[in-house]
């Protein structure tokens, strides 16, 4: 079980990663108030539950919700339907793991976008292993000693260096797990 929710994790922060890394609309200077009026058609027809009190609603807030209707409104319908489905998974974890992945995002935000791209690769090489070759590395890295993870981790950064930049050669992936 808390496999799945660290393998859940893994894939929430990959959406969230994707989800940042599109261009948001310009935020109001200062922090001002978003006025309601402001809004687009169909920001308004996302946000239509938060019109009562929209006005009180802290500024930042209001930001937060106008970027996301923005970013809501340029999904495919495909990219939507995913979205829902995240959203249920995600509401459906017990809060102590919801914890556990807000605390693993903080830190990936703290990371030099270096280091971000780094773990989006090594993301996308895992992911794009077969299911067997996965679950096998996925094995292995649980069932290692500390020792033996911090050796792990050590070769892949040597490797890394090696390869300049962490630069792959087409096809090779990473046996990097987290």
């Amino acid at each position: 079980m808390i496999r799945r929710y660290a393998l859940f994790a893994v894939l929430l922060l990959a959406s969230l990663t994707v989800a940042a890394a599109e261009p948001a609309p310009p935020a109001p200077p200062g922090g001002a108030p978003v006025p309601w009026s402001s809004l687009s058609q169909q920001q308004q027809q996302a946000l239509g539950r938060f019109e009562p009190q929209w006005s009180s609603l802290p500024p930042d807030r209001q930001q937060a919700l106008a970027t996301g209707a923005q970013r809501w409104a340029s999904m495919t319908p495909q990219q939507r339907l995913d979205a829902r489905g995240r959203f249920q998974t995600w509401q459906q974890l017990p809060p102590g793991q919801q914890a556990i992945i807000r605390q693993r995002w903080q830190r990936f935000q703290q990371l030099s976008p270096q280091q971000q791209q780094a773990v989006r690769q090594n993301f996308h090489a895992y992911s794009t292993l077969p299911p067997a070759q996965r679950a096998q590395l996925r094995e292995r890295w649980l069932n290692a000693t500390p020792r033996e993870r911090t050796e792990m981790l050590q070769r892949q950064r040597q490797l890394r260096l090696e390869r300049g930049a962490g630069q792959r050669p087409p096809g090779e992936h990473s046996q990097r797990v987290r």
